[in-house]
């Protein structure tokens, strides 16, 4: 089954409907846990990648980057937003397949220094089988430096997962876990 990747605005109608059709099952849109949009803030040149079988889309996620600066250094970032798996293809390895395949295509080919990214407390296992790393303590700051929505916020139950791509993101590794990482990618994707 391949993956296929394309700049989030290239994805051919049928298999965006479908991507549509998945987070709406994994978010119903009237639940309080549905984010507030799927669309990306353009800004952070989203790209989707999508695992298909056939011309079934099986699993999805969206790799959004930006820089950062985080200890007085600038770094080139990205992370994982809006990971979903087919509820009928759940439990057969899809959606670790997909973000294994995301982190390594982040750490070739988009010139970053480093992925970091959200998640649930429950997935962290399941990010760490995908070759991610937890940062222990570390909160990702999102929103905007007005508006900031961090991810230690009351009712959130959070962790952040990193990997470190570059010699440059490697060397400043240890400034990391025990952090407040002022992401800021937006209003729109207030934290990917």
């Amino acid at each position: 089954m391949p993956i296929v990747t394309f700049p989030e605005a290239d994805v051919p109608p049928d298999l965006q409907r479908q991507v549509s059709e998945l987070r709406d099952e994994a978010w119903p849109p009237d639940s309080s846990s549905a984010p507030g949009t799927f669309a990306h803030d353009p800004a952070l040149r989203p790209v989707s990648m999508l695992l298909v079988d056939g011309a079934t889309v099986l699993a999805a996620l969206d790799i959004l980057s930006k820089q950062l600066v985080h200890g007085g250094e600038r770094f080139r970032a990205a992370g994982l937003s809006t990971v979903v798996t087919r509820g009928t293809a759940r439990g057969q390895g899809h959606g670790r397949r997909l973000v294994t395949a995301a982190r390594e295509a982040m750490a070739a080919a988009m010139n970053l220094d480093i992925g970091l990214f959200t998640c649930d407390r429950p997935l962290r296992s399941f990010y760490e089988s995908a070759g991610w790393q937890h940062l222990p303590g570390a909160v990702l700051v999102g929103g905007t430096p007005l508006a900031p929505f961090p991810s230690d916020r009351p009712g959130f139950d959070k962790v952040t997962m990193a990997d470190f791509f570059s010699l440059r993101g490697r060397r400043y590794r240890s400034s990391f876990p025990r952090s407040r990482i002022e992401l800021y990618p937006g209003e729109i994707d207030r934290l990917w």
